[in-house]
């Protein structure tokens, strides 16, 4: 029985690898055509786009435009306010009569025109704090927007890295289903001429089914992280994407410890979420002051011009339009002065609530210093690090492939087993998919660090 087993598997043979070279052609040229039609973009491409795409960062702009229309407003206050009115009434029945002020049962038209004019002289200071609670809400838009961005931008990085990694373990487990095909083949050619044994192709073909495992599911994953990276990018997800494969250098700069404070030196001035609350604790501090000009009595100016014009209808002893305009003509100007006494502690508490909202802002700003202090310094900690890594790493790889090619040439002349090579096999990939990790996460930091100096990332 196991020798018809044996036989018909050595009949199947040359068929076997037919299909097997047939499947991996169809995987080349499926791959050559989607890389051919699918367009490439870089790091900074990708990060570019979302930026100018991203719906959040929309969001941003808009608010900006909204700060600005209220320092808009607050210079506004400065300027005069005039107002003109025009009035026309018509009565009919018994009413009272303007020239006379008695009463009369006849029909009139009564028309008026009245222009005034007003300015606040001094309102404890109100206007000023305003003008410059709007002028601190707009830096304040400005740098949430760049902060937004700069988040933005930082999402599509991570998400970009992802795609790199999972790309990378695809090219790796396409190399490994290649090379366990050809590993196969001999495999079975030396067992017909009896060199190895049913159990060494059993375990070979093991270890190609494993690989042709592997490389499914790591296409799996590259496609989830490219839909990953479509959306932080706002690209439609019907459009093809294909990420630019990263060079690395083989030897790495580790940058000194001199180097990390100068990165931190400017750290207090330039990061643009420590700008936002910075001015938000600007505009809180204006907006307390604010509130506490409703303590201080105010003095407005006001000046105004009117006239009338009447008639009576179904009557020719009406004086004609042009001289009512001009003899009821008046003038007036005033002054108006307020001074609050009791306004059932409303004042008291707003400006308690404001003083509050700014203390608030305060604790938050200092909060964020050291926030970003530490998390700089992590980044460039981590940056080290990986660069560390990355440098080892490649070593390891070195040694592990030539273990592999010498495991490799140990098994094809018969002094070990096929279970070795998967082993050193194993070892050899997963030295290489750590490697690129370590590459791809010092580039990470490295951005990370540009990103809390205060540097737009995604401007090359």
């Amino acid at each position: 029985m196991i020798e018809s087993i044996l036989n018909s598997r050595h009949r199947d043979t040359a068929a076997q690898r037919f299909y097997s070279l047939c499947a991996s052609l169809c995987v080349s040229a499926s791959l050559c055509s989607f890389q051919i039609k699918a367009q490439t973009w870089t790091m900074q491409q990708c990060m570019q786009y979302a930026v100018e795409h991203n719906h959040e960062v929309k969001q941003a702009e808009l608010d900006l435009d909204n700060f600005k229309a209220q320092k808009t407003g607050a210079i506004g206050r400065f300027l005069p306010a005039v107002d003109a009115s025009i009035g026309a009434n018509y009565n009919f029945g018994r009413a009272i009569d303007p020239e006379t002020n008695g009463y009369t049962d006849v029909s009139t038209f009564y028309n008026g025109y009245q222009l005034s004019a007003s300015l606040p002289v001094f309102d404890g200071f109100s206007r000023l704090h305003a003008l410059k609670a709007a002028k601190a809400s707009e830096l304040m838009g400005r740098h949430a927007l760049r902060r937004q961005q700069d988040l933005t931008a930082l999402n599509v990085l991570q998400a970009y890295a992802y795609v790199a990694y999972y790309d990378g373990l695809v090219r790796m487990a396409l190399e490994k289903l290649e090379e366990t095909e050809l590993l196969l083949w001999q495999t079975r050619l030396m067992e017909e001429v009896g060199r190895k044994s049913a159990a060494d192709v059993a375990q070979v073909e093991s270890q190609h089914a494993e690989a042709a495992f592997e490389l499914t599911r790591q296409r799996n994953l590259y496609a989830s992280s490219l839909l990953e990276l479509k959306k932080e990018m706002g690209l439609p997800l019907s459009e093809e994407l294909r990420v630019k494969s990263e060079e690395f250098p083989t030897e790495v700069p580790v940058d000194s410890v001199e180097g990390m404070a100068a990165a931190n030196s400017s750290l207090f001035t330039l990061h643009s979420s420590l700008q936002v609350a910075r001015y938000q604790m600007e505009a809180s501090k204006h907006e307390w002051h604010q509130a506490r000009s409703s303590l201080y009595p105010s003095l407005s100016l006001s000046a105004g011009l009117s006239t009338t014009y009447f008639r009576t209808l179904h009557s020719d002893a009406t004086e004609s339009f042009g001289n009512q305009f001009k003899n009821n003509m008046g003038e007036y100007v005033g002054a108006t002065l307020s001074i609050p006494l009791f306004n059932r502690l409303q004042t008291v508490t707003s400006i308690r609530r404001a003083k509050n909202n700014y203390q608030k802002a305060r604790e938050a700003y200092l909060q964020k210093q050291l926030e970003l202090e530490k998390l700089s310094l992590e980044a460039w900690q981590d940056w080290l690090g990986y660069q560390k890594q990355t440098e080892q790493m490649i070593k390891k790889v070195e040694a592990d492939s030539i273990s592999y090619q010498l495991t490799r040439r140990q098994f094809d002349e018969g002094l070990s087993t096929a279970i070795d090579l998967h082993t050193t096999s194993t070892q050899l990939l997963q030295s290489k998919a750590t490697l690129l990790q370590c590459q791809l996460m010092a580039m990470v930091k490295e951005q990370l660090v540009r990103y809390y100096k205060g540097e737009q990332i995604w401007i090359e």
